[in-house]
């Protein structure tokens, strides 16, 4: 089993440090917080907790999970990738294009893994409708909607789309299996001078398809979905139920509705983040390409990036 080092013990690394133990892959934990530091010596007795990182980069570990703030990312990665081992980032990936595209040069070169934790992207249900419009069974695709929206929690260093819309984003980028042509983007700062409170974005693929998010930490309530239009009938996943459901509405040449009701096809959640490190071991071991590898990780920055740009200008 490959040996990995987990750097950041903070909320979301206590889940990934769990997580590897149960797979049987943790190595070692890596947290600059004195007390995190004793916590995680009490509840992993027998694992190395250190106060640094820098005696793994010769170590014989095969991997590193980085889930420390995201302007550390890029750093920390890129040393681990240049001492030849395999790197597991939350996301987002890094701040901007250029550093990720330095990442993703390096990896390349190096034939080392690079993969990013874009959750959604293993959620079973994801997977599904991913085989399921590539299969044709949808027809031609129109376009994609997507929401992630609450009330709270409010972040100041970033805005709601790089919090909450990134997994949404790097679905739309799987779903329809390329970067988008053109991006724009709409948003409201009303908590917090200069950071967005809620953001429409639109994203133009191949073939007309049009795909549209919004995030908004502002909403009365929880929702989270992905609705899939297409030539054949709607696909709509609800994230909090864990379903998906296929109505069967569509037009005939007269442009009228034909509406044959709908059906549930699929249903069942399962443990995403499990699924997630058991395919970032899998691609150690067999040197396979992470679905949300480098091709994915950098398509999902730029989109990013020139969403914030708009947004910055408006």
């Amino acid at each position: 089993m490959p040996k990995v080092s987990i750097i950041g013990a903070g909320n979301w690394g206590k889940n990934l440090i769990k997580t590897f133990s149960e797979l049987g892959s943790l190595e070692s934990i890596v947290e600059l917080n004195p007390s995190i530091r004793e916590q995680m010596a009490q509840d992993y007795p027998n694992m190395r907790v250190l106060d640094n990182y820098e005696t793994l980069l010769a170590s014989e570990i095969d991997a590193v999970a980085i889930a420390t703030p995201v302007p550390t990312h890029f750093s920390i990665a890129r040393k681990f990738l240049e001492a030849g081992k395999d790197v597991f980032v939350e996301k987002p990936i890094t701040r901007s294009v250029d550093e990720t595209q330095q990442l993703v040069d390096i990896a390349t070169s190096s034939g080392n893994v690079l993969m990013t934790g874009h959750l959604l992207l293993y959620q079973p249900a994801i997977k599904f409708i991913h085989d399921y419009i590539n299969a044709g069974k949808l027809g031609q695709i129109y376009s994609l909607h997507l929401e992630r929206k609450n009330l709270g929690t409010i972040r100041s260093v970033e805005n709601v789309m790089w919090s909450l819309g990134v997994h949404d984003i790097a679905v739309m980028v799987y779903l329809l299996g390329s970067a988008p042509l053109k991006v724009t983007a709409h948003g409201h700062c009303g908590l917090q001078a200069g950071v967005e409170d809620s953001v429409y974005l639109n994203l133009r693929f191949k073939g007309d398809v049009l795909a549209h998010l919004h995030n908004s930490w502002l909403w009365h309530e929880k929702k989270r979905g992905t609705t899939v239009i297409g030539e054949r009938g709607i696909l709509h996943y609800d994230e909090l139920a864990q379903t998906v459901t296929l109505h069967k509405k569509s037009f005939n040449s007269d442009l009228k509705v034909i509406n044959e009701g709908e059906e549930i096809l699929f249903s069942g959640a399962a443990q995403p983040l499990r699924v997630e490190l058991e395919h970032f071991i899998h691609c150690i071991k067999t040197r396979e390409i992470p679905r949300s590898g480098p091709v994915n990780a950098l398509a999902v920055i730029e989109i990013l990036e020139q969403a914030q740009i708009q947004l910055k200008q408006q």
